[in-house]
């Protein structure tokens, strides 16, 4: 018997693993509609990256745009979906299992880095993991993201139930003080991506560009 473990994020693997495990989509089969709003930034051939990109929603959007794409995740059944859907819709992506620290992260090579509600990660992963995100990109290259705001604990219709695993404007400002802050816009909207987010939501959206 698996006792409960007070602390959401100690087994990741294992937690998304088996939430990947579910039929279908937990996030559904359709690109974040902020991803898809400024994705335009990347040129056709463009190299990318998917951070965490679970059932490979995004990748797969990406690669169907024309762009070069890798991605990976910590969940097995989650990259297993991705590949399957990326052979249904004809497109290439290059697919890792792997955490945020055992990626083999490219160093000042990528045109771009999409990190999309990658929230399972505490203060002090997170600053791995966005040390990471802006080292792997060349520069001229582009950041997209988006999380929730602690705002979004009111709301509770997606993320982590964590205030400290939250966005905020002067948060991602100094995380990213290297690069230049193209938009950053707090915002409400209702999301509908699978089950996973679904409903009125805090948002918090970035775009940002390696100098």
């Amino acid at each position: 018997m698996t006792q409960k473990n007070s602390q959401p994020f100690s087994d990741p693997a294992n937690t998304w693993n088996q939430r990947f495990a579910t039929p279908g989509f937990l996030f559904g089969s359709e690109p974040n509609a902020w991803l898809r709003e400024h994705a335009h930034i990347w040129a056709t051939g463009e190299r990318v990256l998917c951070v965490a990109d679970g059932e490979g929603r995004n990748s797969v959007w990406l690669a169907e745009q024309g762009l070069a794409v890798e991605a990976f995740d910590i969940a097995e059944t989650g990259v297993a979906k991705a590949r399957e859907l990326a052979a249904q819709r004809g497109v290439a992506v290059n697919c890792a299992v792997a955490d945020c620290d055992a990626y083999a992260w490219p160093k000042a090579t990528l045109d771009g880095v999409a990190a999309i509600f990658v929230q399972f990660a505490d203060p002090d992963l997170r600053a791995r993991l966005f040390a990471n995100m802006v080292s792997a990109l060349k520069p001229g290259g582009w950041l997209v993201l988006q999380g929730y705001t602690p705002r979004q604990l009111e709301h509770r219709t997606g993320g982590p139930p964590v205030a400290s695993h939250l966005y905020t404007e002067a948060m991602l400002r100094k995380a990213f003080a290297d690069l230049e802050i193209v938009t950053l816009r707090e915002y409400e909207a209702d999301l509908a991506e699978g089950s996973g987010h679904h409903g009125r939501s805090a948002l918090i959206g970035m775009v940002a560009r390696r100098r």
